[in-house]
């Protein structure tokens, strides 16, 4: 599952049990967590194994395993919805708000940050060969998201079918990601539930890692401080789903579904039930319907924002709270564009992440349950190559507004595509793109270092005055 557990030394059966740790106690380490949840959740989930299995010995290999398997099942981002669930599980909800909530925190901070300075002075100076250069780096970054995807989950040519009609159907024939997403799952548990070899989940994200022995707080048959009951599991729902669902339904009774409060809260509560797959196959969905269908942002834009993710902790899709921001920043209404911005911004993120909390409050009690179901397996698996497809898309669209300064559509019957202007080519966006992807793939480099050399040499193209 993750290099760190591979290297890490093992703990032998006579080694003392673990104190038992308190709120207090546990505080500094989510903070700790939160801090170092740079490079997407693969290194955040090996970060989380890293500090909670391997060194503090909080919860066990299988139990801290089975999480995740949870967790990639639920839509949202699997690594908060992973710590909210470790947590959950050591805490109850007040552990399980503390660990989730800390994991956004920081990323929340730094991309408001970013976002102030990009609307303020993104097209002036330096600032904006930053961007110039980041662009490139995050061109590789998703390029390599494909592959490290595509080896996982393409195992045999059924799942590769699938990931090919996923992208023909969002790339070529507009399909919306929710419903493509809706498709694959109906498949995958049909075949699961027949037996079908194909849609067996194979390896996962642990497959491979050396496991951790030695005695844990919560060992393998250890009971969550907080049990499943149906009065309590209505009483939970009933709660999140207030908190997520009564601001979006205040927002459109006052201000009506046209104003841009509105749109943004009723867009990211939709997402925020179809993000299964990560944040690399709902950015597709998201930035085709932010620059195409809504005009919040132009496709460079998003790629900006996309940068700004990359290089600051946190999920990755916390990049929601940039396109948000601009969204409202540049239709304010009666309110300054700076504060309708930083509402804008905040409103995304609540009604992104309040449904994480419910996804896992309410269902952490009965994940017992979903252990060794053939038919949810094969589920997850079918949208799991159909991500890939998704992800690929990402990656095309991602290139031709990069590479190329100019786009045109073409339609024909129920085709769409989006072509280049070859004439339009941007010399240094091609350069800067290809030296990314050469790093990247053939040298290993990772993904900061790409990020600080691109955004470098953007900023040196810009004072030089290429760009």
């Amino acid at each position: 599952m993750h290099s760190a557990a591979s290297t890490a030394p093992r703990l032998g059966p006579d080694e003392p049990v673990p104190t038992p740790v308190g709120l207090r106690e546990a505080l500094p380490v989510w903070a700790r967590i939160a801090a170092l949840s740079f490079g997407g959740p693969a290194g955040q989930i090996a970060v989380m194994h890293r500090i909670l299995v391997e060194e503090r010995r909080w919860i066990s290999e299988n139990r801290f395993l089975h999480a995740l398997n949870f967790c990639t099942l639920l839509p949202g981002p699997e690594a908060q919805q992973l710590a909210t669930y470790v947590g959950w599980l050591m805490h109850g909800v007040r552990g399980g708000l503390l660990a989730g909530g800390l994991f956004v925190l920081p990323g929340l901070v730094a991309i408001m940050a970013l976002s102030w300075i990009y609307a303020l002075y993104g097209q002036a100076g330096l600032v904006a060969g930053l961007f110039f250069g980041l662009k490139a780096a995050v061109l590789a970054i998703v390029a390599q998201a494909v592959l490290r995807i595509g080896r996982r989950a393409l195992r045999s040519r059924v799942m590769v079918a699938l990931a090919a009609a996923a992208f023909v159907a969002i790339f070529v024939l507009d399909v919306p990601f929710p419903l493509i997403i809706v498709a694959a799952g109906v498949i995958g548990y049909l075949g699961g539930r027949a037996g079908r070899p194909e849609f067996r989940a194979g390896g996962g994200h642990g497959s491979g890692a050396a496991i951790a022995s030695g005695p844990f707080l919560l060992g393998d048959d250890a009971l969550p401080q907080e049990r499943a009951t149906p009065g309590a599991t209505l009483r939970s729902a009933a709660l999140w789903a207030a908190l997520w669902l009564i601001p979006v339904a205040a927002l459109l009774l006052v201000l009506g579904p046209d104003d841009v409060f509105g749109r943004i809260a009723v867009f990211f509560s939709k997402m925020a039930m179809v993000t299964f797959g990560g944040a690399y196959a709902v950015l597709a969905y998201v930035a085709q319907q932010a620059v195409e269908h809504y005009g919040w942002l132009k496709p460079g834009e998003m790629l900006d924002g996309l940068g700004m993710a990359e290089t600051t902790p946190g999920p990755l899709i916390m990049v929601t709270q940039f396109v948000g921001f601009m969204a409202a920043f540049r239709a304010p209404g009666a309110l300054p564009p700076l504060l309708a911005g930083t509402l804008g911004g905040l409103l995304t993120t609540w009604v992104t992440f309040t449904p994480c909390f419910l996804w896992i409050f309410v269902g952490a009690p009965y994940v017992e349950r979903l252990r060794g179901n053939a038919a949810l397996s094969g589920a997850l698996s079918a949208i799991t190559a159909a991500v890939v497809g998704v992800i690929l898309n990402l990656a095309v669209w991602f290139a031709l507004h990069t590479v190329f300064r100019e786009v045109r559509p073409v339609t024909a019957g129920p085709l769409r595509l989006d072509v280049p202007v070859l004439a339009s080519v941007d010399p240094f966006a091609l350069v800067l793109a290809l030296a990314a992807i050469v790093a990247v793939f053939r040298f290993g480099a990772g993904m900061v270092p790409t990020l600080a050399a691109c955004a470098a040499a953007g900023m040196a193209l810009h004072g030089a005055g290429l760009v």
